[in-house]
This record gives C-alpha cells, sequence and structure tokens, in this order.
C-alpha cells in the first residue's frame, strides 16, 4: 500500500523524526492504515524541526499516491493527515510563535476574538489584516511541507517501491524490518504460524 508506505520512507528519510515503529495495512476502524512512531523520550515540548519533520511524514501517503498514481487518481485516505497537518501548522502560527511574520504573540483563530473592541473599526481592520497573513503562513508552512515531502520520496522511488509490495505481502512492517528495507537488504521469511494444539473432550 503506498500511502501508507509514503509516510514510512518520508519519515525513514527526514532526519530529527522519531524512530518508526510500526506499519500496517490492516484497517482499524475509521483508518484503512496505521503509521506509528516510538518517541525516543516523553515529549511536552517540540521543537520547531520537530513540528516541520511531522507535517512533512504526515504527507508522505498523499504524496506517494500523487507520484506513482497520478494527481487525479488520489484518495480521500489524505484526508486525516491534510486536517492533522492543518492543526499544527495553524498551531506553530498562533500558539507557538513559530513564524517570523506573525511574530511571538497569540494569535486566535478567525472565529475567536483577536482583539478587544473588535467592535471598533480600526481594530476589525487590523485582526482581519493578521487572520490574512495567518492563514498566508499556515498556508506557506503547509506547502512548504508537502514539497518536502515530495522531495524526499521523489528520491526514494525504489524505496518506496519496496515498502509498499513488503506491506502488502506481510500487511505490517515492524521497526526491525523497516530497517533492512531501508539498508536495501532482504526481509528474512517469517516463521509459519504454529498449528493450534488439539483439544481433547473428556470421556
Amino acid at each position: 500500500d503506498y500511502h501508507e508506505a509514503g509516510h514510512a520512507v518520508v519519515s525513514l528519510k527526514l532526519p530529527g523524526t522519531d524512530p518508526l515503529h510500526k506499519v500496517s495495512i490492516i484497517p482499524r476502524g475509521r483508518a484503512l492504515g496505521l503509521t506509528t512512531w516510538l518517541p525516543e523520550e516523553d515529549r511536552h515540548n517540540y521543537t520547531k524541526l520537530w513540528l516541520e519533520g511531522r507535517l512533512a511524514c504526515a504527507f508522505g501517503g498523499r504524496v506517494a499516491e500523487e507520484l506513482v498514481f497520478g494527481a487525479d487518481k488520489v484518495t480521500t485516505g489524505a484526508s486525516n493527515d491534510i486536517e492533522q497537518a492543518t492543526s499544527i501548522a495553524r498551531r506553530m502560527v498562533t500558539q507557538f510563535g513559530m513564524s517570523d511574520r506573525i511574530g511571538v504573540i497569540a494569535v486566535g483563530d478567525r472565529e475567536q476574538e483577536i482583539f478587544l473592541g473588535r467592535e471598533i473599526g480600526h481594530r476589525r481592520d487590523i485582526s482581519e489584516s493578521l487572520s490574512q497573513m495567518v492563514d498566508a503562513e499556515v498556508k506557506r508552512i503547509v506547502d512548504e511541507a508537502y514539497e518536502r515531502a515530495r522531495s524526499i520520496l521523489s528520491l526514494n522511488l525504489e524505496l518506496l517501491d519496496r515498502f509498499s509490495a513488503a506491506l502488502l505481502e506481510r500487511e505490517t512492517l515492524d521497526r526491525e524490518e523497516m530497517s533492512l528495507l531501508n539498508r536495501g537488504e532482504p526481509l528474512p521469511p517469517r516463521a509459519a504460524p504454529q498449528p493450534p494444539l488439539p483439544s481433547y473432550e473428556p470421556s
């Protein structure tokens, strides 16, 4: 499955991201597949570099579909990824002070009051202008993350193919298997499942 393979390959090739734990194409609830990371430490604070990497990883699935199948064949599977990435980018701009253009001020969402006394004319004009700047910065951050994912996957199409083939064969890849694929090494055969022990009914 190229969607989950895209998440995985971007993460593997991007410095500063948490190590991958598991990639699976087994549906869980509304999710058609799952890519999970294993943080090396409990995170309470996030660096700008880590957040930017997380955004690029989020777009790995959508970009992989686009590169392999074409822009007109992408699926709706990336809708949750897009929603999460947009939310992260907006928080970077409005809460974390990670936009040079906006600066280190807390900015409410468009639906919230940005300034006290918003009803005053010039305040309304300023807040609307700031809201437009916020939207532009969020779009810039999201677009840059998308292009970063595209650049990584374009340079690693062979690895993307290997990941997708391995997922179709095994459905789930663990950390060691992903590491082998990343190094270009073959995956060892999986042990055949043990047959269940026969059960005996008491006579």
